[in-house]
């Protein structure tokens, strides 16, 4: 007969009394993180606001630096914001 170590012996225990789950497939587990983040990303509302010429020429200017278009820098700076990620480089510590 095989012995077992306590941890063994509870998965045998878990097992032969039914209580074992069967884990996500990797399919299953990728399906679920895509729709989270579909649902985190997902464009649904839309908003206007006015700047002065200067500061949108700076996000602009910051845009083209960064590659990326500039309503789509707005949208990951405020995104950023309100999550609590903005870090302010300029502040003293």
């Amino acid at each position: 007969m095989i012995r077992l170590d306590s941890e063994e012996k509870e998965i045998l225990e878990a097992f032969e009394s039914g209580n074992l789950k069967r884990a996500k497939s990797a399919v299953d587990e990728k399906k679920t993180h895509q729709a989270i983040a579909d649902a985190t990303f997902r464009k649904d509302a839309r908003i206007s606001i006015r700047l002065s010429s200067k500061d949108l020429r700076a996000l602009q200017a910051r845009a083209l630096q960064e590659g990326i278009p500039c309503q789509t820098l707005v949208s990951s700076v405020l995104h950023k914001f309100v999550d609590g990620r903005l870090v302010d480089k300029s502040a003293k510590k």
